[in-house]
């Protein structure tokens, strides 16, 4: 799917090229993929000449939100501080990454018109 958002299409053998070296995957092996994942609606194809050009047919930003519903859901059993905090414990951030949490809890508490901290 990543290889379909970022170029917004792509042939079989396109996607293939752009995971070959990081996964080492056969071509029949992702043309699979490819048919199960149109199987489950979420890619699309068009016929040019005897090539299938693949399309997501969904927005990565909405496969995110519900991925993370479940995991929040599943394993966090709906509480989202409970995730955040074994990100913050198990993760490995840099400063910067840091900074722009600090930031977007902050802007987060404004929206909700908490005090800082």
């Amino acid at each position: 799917m990543h290889v379909l958002w970022a170029c917004g299409e792509a042939s079989s053998a396109q996607v293939h090229a752009a995971l070959v070296d990081e996964h080492g995957l056969a071509p029949t092996t992702i043309a699979t993929m490819l048919k199960k994942m149109e199987d489950k609606g979420v890619i699309e194809h068009r016929a040019e000449g005897r090539q299938f050009i693949y399309q997501p047919a969904v927005a990565e930003e909405d496969v995110r939100q519900t991925m993370v519903s479940e995991l929040v859901g599943n394993v966090f059993r709906g509480d989202h501080a409970a995730l955040v905090n074994h990100l913050l414990t198990e993760g490995d951030f840099d400063p910067d990454e840091l900074a722009v949490l600090r930031a977007r809890i902050e802007g987060a508490r404004r929206e909700e018109g908490g005090s800082s901290v």
